[in-house]
């Protein structure tokens, strides 16, 4: 009887064939996946917009990005981030009610509140970190000491810009004490009326995901630590625009130091994500924008000021 069969020169042919068309088909698939993570992503970003406002739409100012006095929201002037108190407009009135005001974040029930995740504040694409059990000191935050971990956030409210590693990037200096602020800001009570160069023209929110593990240019940095961004509840956390350089090694220091880049090369407080070509940002008006991560630094320097009546229309972004 005689027998058929494949010769080893077919086979070979075969798993050649299936290897050529597998290394078309993953990265194909791999963007699909990254394209269905970044929809997440901004989707996230939209709710926290909506939010936002809605507490501006009760309390006629939006939420300070952090609260060291007594002000909206935090009636006791306690330590206390903008992340606890839009609880109730993300479906979270439940987590909001345990979570008291007359303590600080780190403190007796706030502590277990910020060992729970809330999705709404984590991003797709960020990676899996490690466990947060011992963060370091922020003063006046002590060090802590943990048996939960806690809940971690990929999104942060950003202050502004830090007008000395700023200015050195324009022709004429522009920012100073009075200018340099976004909406959210620590101890802030901003009203829509202030937000003179647009709600539509004005970043409130931004990326800056993996914190408190350390990256830079999306390459994890084991032996760096970062005392900021902790957990969802941490009121240290938010920060001001500085730059960088490529390959993310200093934080600001203008063109001499060739800090030209807005985002995505360092995550210790400076705006950062994980999807490929640029970052979701969103604006005071609840809309939320992919921009590049090429974007100019004086493009995004006027698009996270709130009154520093910079002309960007003409700019891509």
């Amino acid at each position: 009887m005689k027998r058929h069969a494949f010769t080893l020169i077919e086979l070979l042919v075969v798993i050649a064939i299936i290897g050529i068309l597998t290394g078309i088909l993953l990265p194909a698939v791999q963007r699909v996946r990254e394209s269905a993570r970044r929809t997440d992503c901004s989707n996230n970003l939209r709710q926290l917009g909506i939010a936002i406002n809605l507490f501006e739409g009760t309390h006629k100012v939006f939420p300070a990005s952090g609260w060291t006095t007594v002000g909206v929201g935090n009636p006791h002037g306690r330590y206390t981030g903008w992340r606890p108190l839009i609880l109730p407009f993300i479906e979270q009135k439940n987590l909001r009610d345990i979570y008291r005001t007359d303590l600080d974040w780190w403190v007796g029930d706030n502590l277990q509140t910020a060992t729970l995740n809330v999705q709404v504040f984590r991003c797709p694409s960020a990676p899996e970190r490690p466990p947060v059990l011992d963060p370091i000191a922020k003063p006046p935050r002590p060090a802590l000491t943990l048996t939960e971990p806690l809940g971690t956030t990929d999104y942060e409210a950003i202050i502004g810009v830090q007008p000395n590693n700023i200015n050195p990037h324009l022709a004429m200096p522009l920012y100073n004490s009075s200018n340099r602020f976004s909406v959210m800001h620590r101890n802030s009570r901003t009203k829509h009326a202030d937000i003179v160069d647009g709600t539509s023209n004005t970043i409130i929110v931004v990326e800056c995901g993996g914190r408190p593990s350390v990256y830079r240019q999306r390459r994890l940095q084991p032996d760096l630590f970062n005392d900021q961004g902790i957990s969802w509840a941490d009121s240290e956390g938010p920060f001001s625009l500085d730059g960088s350089p490529a390959d993310g090694s200093v934080e600001g220091g203008g063109p001499a130091a060739g800090s030209m880049y807005a985002m995505n090369r360092r995550n210790d407080n400076e705006p950062f994500s994980f999807h490929p070509t640029g970052s979701n940002c969103l604006f005071a008006d609840g809309h939320m924008q992919f921009i590049n991560d090429n974007v100019a630094i004086q493009v995004f320097a006027a698009l996270v000021t709130r009154a520093g009546g910079e002309a960007i229309k003409d700019f891509e972004y």
